[in-house]
């Protein structure tokens, strides 16, 4: 009976040592992982640095393509705008070509010497204006001719406004008198400069409609697309443009037009 309280005792002294040995590798176990998640986390950040300053470099590249593109950008536009300013001085020189010959019984207005001073985006010249009837009306129609030349006067000095409303004027005065179509145009241009397009265009389509065949009207229908080019009509433009060729073949204003639809088309691809 003694020997078996011995080993009880022995035993149970054994354990008692044993547990706080045990608890302490427990302890150090713990220590160990918290360590082991402390550098896992520790790597982590160092990776997500990592991957930040990468961004970095990408953001950085991103933005030097950016700045270049943007250059490029407004070369383009620059050369747009030279080529635009371009076209305008052709339209600009063959407006102001010489006169064409008269027609069988028509007469010419003497020339005028001055040329109206417009901006480049809609600049125009007037040659000896190109009238149709016999000379005995052209004479009885000294009012007419006044009347015409003082709005046109006005034109030349740059009051696009009250030329326009001289024009209205003289259209209301002389609704088929010799010189309305070219007043029809004249007044479609002083809209045009001012950037009144809807009314240029109309002014333009009425000459077109009442003197197809005048000498006008091939500048006419030119002005037709280049209003609704400004109208931002561009399907609208590109097939006004594309009339002028087909129907006033070989003429400056089917030159100007080919050029200024090439422009579009150009701008449409950029």
């Amino acid at each position: 009976m003694r020997r078996t309280l011995l080993a009880s005792s022995v035993i149970a002294a054994a354990l008692a040592a044993a547990a706080p040995a045990f608890a302490q590798r427990a302890s150090l176990a713990d220590r160990v992982a918290a360590l082991e998640q402390q550098a896992a986390n520790n790597q982590g950040n160092v990776d997500l640095l990592n991957q930040v300053q990468q961004l970095r470099s990408e953001v950085q590249a991103l933005r030097a393509q950016l700045e270049e593109m943007q250059q490029q950008n407004e070369q383009l536009k620059q050369a747009g705008r030279n080529q635009y300013l371009d076209l305008d001085g052709r339209i600009t020189r063959l407006e102001g070509g010489a006169a064409t010959a008269p027609a069988s019984g028509a007469t010419t207005a003497p020339a005028r010497a001055a040329t109206p001073s417009m901006p480049a985006s809609a600049s125009t010249s007037e040659r000896a204006p190109t009238v149709r009837g016999d000379a005995g009306r052209v004479a009885q129609g000294a009012d007419e001719r006044t009347a015409y030349n003082a709005a046109f006067d006005v034109l030349k000095a740059g009051d696009y406004v009250q030329s326009a409303q001289q024009f209205q004027q003289f259209l209301t005065d002389y609704p088929a008198g010799t010189y309305a179509p070219n007043a029809l145009y004249w007044l479609g241009e002083s809209y045009y400069v001012t950037q009144n397009y809807d009314l240029a265009l109309q002014e333009f389509q009425a000459l077109l409609s009442r003197y197809p065949t005048h000498d006008k009207a091939p500048g006419a229908l030119l002005k037709v697309g280049l209003a609704q080019y400004g109208l931002k009509q561009m399907d609208a433009a590109e097939a006004t443009l594309s009339q002028v060729s087909q129907r006033y073949p070989g003429t400056d204003a089917a030159r100007t037009a080919d050029d200024r639809l090439r422009a579009i088309q150009l701008s449409r691809v950029r």
